[in-house]
């Protein structure tokens, strides 16, 4: 039986998200991208989700999502290999896939068969979801992979503890869960109700939530933030660890500004400032793909003067 303990410890961390840059042509630019990777590893971070959200997910090619799995894991084992020991893993890959059913144990087995170890899988989008078939639609992936860990991903509400934990009971390589819903009250019973040890609970708002999240039972949390400002994320993962929700708070008073801006209008432009802040510092090219859009010239001097007050990048 798989071992799912070394991946249950990876996600109790800053799970990063990764961006996806682009070059002048609209490309995914594979030097830019294991460039930031690194530097998320140098910071320490221990989770990667290449093809997550804040990665432009949907706006990407199939080909470009399978790219970007075999760039990070090349990346991951260049780093492990510049260790002292030579086979340590830095960090653990949690590969974001989707879509419909095939389409996503397809991309589940592209990861494994890449050497990723864990899978996250997007909330289903279908206009139509029951309770059942919510359970149903992970089950299958899940059970396509049973080696691998699997992480739904939950931004539904209507979704109860109760169908996750049938999920868990069925699918023993369920072994986390990224919480997305803005309410830590619900977040408190949600988790609960499915089972508190159960799963590894990893705050899936960021570092605005974080706190809130981890009073109520989260140990992990996921950051595009920590693209920008890895220090950052670190030193809130340190102190909510620590039980110093005193400093937690004020690293959440340093970047609320900031996440409040990619959070505004229903996270219009997310990815937008992330990206917007990285090319203030030199490190990509602020471009993002339609839906998203690249920010007016007021919202980029404020990005640069935020920037610029988190210190050295």
């Amino acid at each position: 039986m798989t071992d799912f303990s070394p991946l249950r410890a990876a996600l109790a961390d800053v799970v990063a998200i990764p961006v996806t840059p682009f070059d002048e042509r609209g490309r995914l630019d594979a030097d830019t991208y294991r460039a930031l990777l690194r530097r998320l590893l140098d910071a320490g971070v221990r989770a990667v989700t290449p093809n997550g959200n804040t990665s432009e997910f949907y706006s990407l090619t199939p080909e470009e999502r399978r790219l970007e799995v075999e760039l990070t894991v090349a990346e991951v084992a260049e780093a492990a290999g510049n260790t002292a020991s030579g086979d340590d893993r830095p960090a653990e890959i949690v590969v974001g896939i989707g879509h419909d059913p095939a389409t996503a144990i397809a991309a589940a087995e592209h990861a494994r068969d890449a050497g990723a170890r864990m899978v996250m899988i997007h909330q289903p989008v279908n206009p139509y979801m029951s309770q059942g078939g919510w359970v149903d639609y992970h089950r299958t992936v899940a059970e396509a992979v049973p080696d691998l860990g699997v992480v739904p991903y939950l931004r539904n509400p209507l979704i109860d503890g109760a169908s996750l934990a049938r999920l868990g009971e069925e699918c023993p390589n369920v072994i986390g869960v990224k919480y997305a819903v803005p309410d830590a009250a619900r977040f408190a019973a949600f988790a609960r109700d499915a089972g508190l040890d159960r799963f590894v609970w990893v705050a899936g708002l960021a570092e605005l939530y974080a706190p809130s999240y981890f009073a109520c039972g989260a140990t992990g949390f996921t950051s595009g933030l920590v693209n920008v400002a890895p220090e950052v994320s670190v030193e809130m993962l340190r102190a909510l660890r620590e039980g110093d929700y005193t400093t937690a708070m004020k690293v959440w008073e340093r970047i609320r500004a900031f996440e409040e801006m990619r959070a505004e209008r229903q996270s219009a432009d997310n990815v937008s400032v992330v990206k917007e802040a990285l090319a203030a510092l030199g490190l990509c090219r602020r471009d993002v793909r339609p839906p998203s859009r690249t920010l007016p010239a007021e919202r980029r001097e404020r990005i640069a003067e935020i920037v610029r007050a988190w210190g050295p990048a």
